[in-house]
């Protein structure tokens, strides 16, 4: 039998891949008899010569093959034809990281034969992802109010693996109690980032009330004046670096590879940056710099530094 798994949403692909793999017994003689290949370079007789070995030990064999479909091999004839004779011992599992469209012959094939299985997995967007952190949550054995969701979607996005990774301390901290927004806030550090967004995205647009605001909220909240600043020159040292990787004309998901930062920060630092031009960057990071040696050697408080520096950038 082959399996076809494509789409975008890798977190969820290799979630049902490993349920395939239990599906086929002791996890052991599982990976004892597993090959996997990738599509770039798979010749049709490797492919061949794999899926008609006999299983070790076992009553199947699972042969993976990644990325190998949207390319359309130059053996996809035989390909199609092979695949409806595969031996019953084997599973053959196409991995794809992007959408086929349904006309691809493979997809077509899979659809019209007993012995093919078609699924796909898309990122989620918008409202999907906070439903699917409400179910989630409940498959967990927690429950969470819908504000508290909300908020974990638009401030994780659609990173299932990070979002499970959440839920799962939101779940051990509240057990069969309400998780609520400020549950959300005190657990999960990019929430609390996101907070800084906004100061940063308020003192790029030069919003002085609503910089000023959201700079008090957070010292109401207790947050350490310290921090703060930390989480503020951080920001503006990312910010140079991001502003000078969108000029060479790079973009979020390079940017969060090159700084190994998350898609959703390196989202939200190409967005600010545009608030900027680079000398701007460069100058405020230098006051920075400068604010911070006042502050070590005792000529300026913390908190006060902090309400000038909103003062000064904002004006």
């Amino acid at each position: 039998m082959f399996y076809i798994f494509h789409g975008d949403d890798e977190h969820s692909k290799r979630k049902f891949l490993t349920q395939l793999q239990e599906k086929l017994g002791d996890m052991t003689l599982v990976d004892l008899n597993t090959t996997r290949f990738e599509g770039a370079s798979l010749t049709m007789s490797q492919l061949r010569h794999a899926c008609d070995s006999i299983p070790f030990l076992s009553d199947r064999r699972l042969v993976i093959v990644d990325d190998l479909l949207a390319r359309q091999p130059d053996y996809l004839d035989s390909l199609l034809d092979y695949v409806l004779r595969i031996p019953e011992t084997t599973r053959l599992v196409f991995c794809e990281s992007r959408l086929l469209k349904e006309n691809h012959p493979m997809i077509r094939l899979a659809m019209q034969s007993d012995s093919g299985y078609v699924k796909s997995f898309k990122r989620l967007e918008g409202r999907e992802i906070s439903l699917w952190i409400h179910n989630r949550v409940q498959e967990c054995g927690g429950h969470i109010s819908p504000k508290a969701a909300h908020l974990l979607a638009i401030n994780v996005g659609n990173d299932l693996a990070l979002l499970e990774n959440e839920i799962e301390k939101l779940v051990l901290y509240r057990g069969e109690e309400l998780i609520d927004v400020d549950d959300v806030s005190l657990l999960c550090p990019y929430v609390a980032e996101a907070s800084i967004f906004d100061l940063v995205d308020a003192l790029g647009s030069r919003h002085g009330r609503t910089t000023a605001e959201l700079l008090h909220s957070k010292l109401a909240d207790g947050t350490e004046p310290s921090y703060l600043f930390a989480m503020i020159v951080r920001q503006y040292r990312l910010l140079i670096q991001a502003k000078e990787m969108a000029e060479e004309g790079r973009k979020p998901p390079e940017i969060a590879q090159t700084l190994n930062i998350h898609g959703f920060v390196a989202g939200k630092l190409y967005q600010q940056c545009q608030n900027y031009d680079l000398a701007q960057l460069e100058q405020v990071y230098a006051h920075l710099l400068d604010m911070d040696v006042s502050v070590k050697t005792g000529k300026t408080e913390m908190t006060t530094a902090l309400n000038l520096l909103v003062a000064g950038l904002v004006t």
